[in-house]
């Protein structure tokens, strides 16, 4: 009778029985000068991440075992770190995902390609918070902090539960820590780029700078900063609310704004329609007005 296994050697196998699994959906991103990881999402879809994109052009994709092929950008929104690529995957099955999201404590695996081979590291979801928005405005539906050493050829792979299940894509957050996107918020943003090209965002149809407001030499604060309306579209949003140059706008839907990333957050996807009731500051008299805000118009 053969002894059975130390459990270690047990968990060994089991956590390469996994990175093998998952290293089948795997591909390896190249540019012209960098390499990451790549998923295949959906056929023929592969989502990376948008930061270790340095162009749109000249993009390959290793697949499992080592094969390249040429990839086109079907679009990318920095809002997220989402980015799209269309490749012919041949055979390369797509990445099955995970239908409850993360939890703090959740054991889990990042598992990302070079040159075809895997890329793994393992570790736990070390947070896991709520909605948050990035500072480029995108809405992410949770915050995934991660407890793991993720290497930077694995930036844009798949963090994978003990179960061989997608929860997220792997990439690096401020201070260098990782990461990773809910699959939830890839799956938008991917609908969004397959069906647009680009990531839609709120657009208000003016240049803007902030404002001090308070007396020379005190310190800023919520209730003395503003945004300054330094220009104006003269067919978007703002000029057809009837802003004027040299307004500030010191509330938006009664809330105090004064600092422009306030603003970027604000005009996400879920923005384009909506109206939104300002207070202003013009010629130093109070004036309200009401903008409908756009859609951000191709560069």
């Amino acid at each position: 009778m053969s002894a059975s296994p130390h459990p270690l050697v047990a968990l060994s196998d089991q956590t390469v029985a996994l990175v093998e699994n998952a290293a089948r959906s795997a591909v390896a991103v190249s540019g012209r000068r960098s390499s990451a990881s790549g998923i295949h999402w959906r056929p023929g879809v592969i989502v990376t991440a948008e930061d270790v994109l340095e162009q749109d052009e000249d993009i390959a994709v290793t697949l499992p075992g080592g094969r390249q092929v040429a990839a086109s950008l079907a679009g990318r929104d920095p809002s997220t770190d989402v980015a799209v690529l269309r490749i012919d995957a041949g055979d390369v099955p797509v990445a099955a995902t995970a239908d409850a999201p993360a939890r703090a404590g959740q054991m889990v695996l990042a598992v990302g390609s070079h040159q075809g081979a895997p890329v793994a590291s393992f570790g736990m979801v070390a947070y896991a918070g709520g909605a948050w928005s990035s500072v480029r405005g995108g809405t992410i539906d949770a915050l995934l902090r991660l407890d793991l050493n993720l290497s930077p050829r694995g930036v844009g792979g798949a963090l994978v539960d003990i179960e061989g299940r997608v929860v997220g894509m792997t990439v690096f957050g401020p201070r260098r820590r990782p990461l990773a996107i809910p699959t939830s918020t890839i799956d938008r943003a991917v609908d969004q780029l397959l069906a647009k090209g680009h990531a839609v965002r709120g657009y208000f149809g003016a240049g803007l700078q902030h404002v001090h407001l308070g007396r020379a030499g005190a310190e800023p604060d919520a209730g003395t900063r503003g945004i300054l309306i330094a220009s104006i579209d003269p067919d978007g949003p703002a000029a057809r609310a009837g802003l004027l140059l040299g307004d500030i706008v010191t509330t938006w839907n009664a809330k105090p704004v004064g600092r422009l990333r306030e603003i970027v957050r604000l005009l996400g996807p879920d923005s384009v329609g909506n109206t939104v009731d300002l207070e202003l500051l013009r010629g130093g008299a109070p004036v309200a007005a009401k903008i409908v805000i756009g859609e951000r118009p191709l560069a």
